[in-house]
């Protein structure tokens, strides 16, 4: 059973991944850019924790260190989908201010509506509650450690951003202090 909703899982991630790349074409243009060496190591430790999360190589598969029930199994696999959805919902509030790195586009103001009146960052929480139900299903230390990488990678980008959108997008201070950051329904500290 645990074969099965690997598969589904890596099949909800895949459509994600695919139709995500896609829809990078529909965006604005960059007026002003964050630096990237601001946010690389934060991209490796995202993509390396997505690597592991996956358990790519068999010798780093690991003792499983609980058991995938089908209950445990479609509840994760319901949370993959809730989560990518999430992010999906984010990305399409958006529109074309939307941008895989750090940038301001043209028009950029902040959007605090939709799921951004829930958390400043969704598309990061979309991202972090699937790969959760990842690790989860993937019951393995390594997967553990994948997790703990992916949602700490973006969680470092998501301040490296907030740093840059509080110097180029007026308003964002404000925002900042109403709204939580990636874990929703709990207030950011004043």
């Amino acid at each position: 059973m645990l074969g099965t909703f690997f598969i589904v899982a890596v099949g909800l991630w895949a459509a994600w991944f695919v139709t995500w790349h896609i829809a990078a074409f529909w965006r604005g243009k960059p007026t002003v850019q964050a630096p990237r060496r601001e946010y690389r190591l934060h991209f490796v430790m995202i993509a390396l924790g997505f690597f592991l999360l996956f358990n790519a190589l068999p010798s780093l598969a690991g003792p499983l260190l609980w058991p995938i029930s089908p209950l445990l199994g479609w509840s994760m696999e319901a949370l993959t989908l809730g989560g990518i959805l999430f992010a999906w919902w984010a990305r399409i509030h958006l529109g074309t201010l939307w941008s895989g790195g750090i940038e301001r586009m043209a028009d950029h103001r902040v959007v605090d509506s939709g799921p951004y009146a829930l958390v400043r960052h969704p598309i990061y929480t979309g991202l972090i509650a699937a790969a959760a139900a990842m690790a989860v299903i993937r019951a393995t230390p390594w997967a553990l450690l994948g997790l703990v990488l992916f949602a700490a990678g973006f969680a470092l980008k998501a301040r490296v951003e907030e740093r840059f959108l509080e110097r180029e997008v007026g308003g964002y201070q404000g925002y900042r202090a109403r709204v939580p950051m990636i874990v929703p329904f709990i207030r950011p500290a004043r």
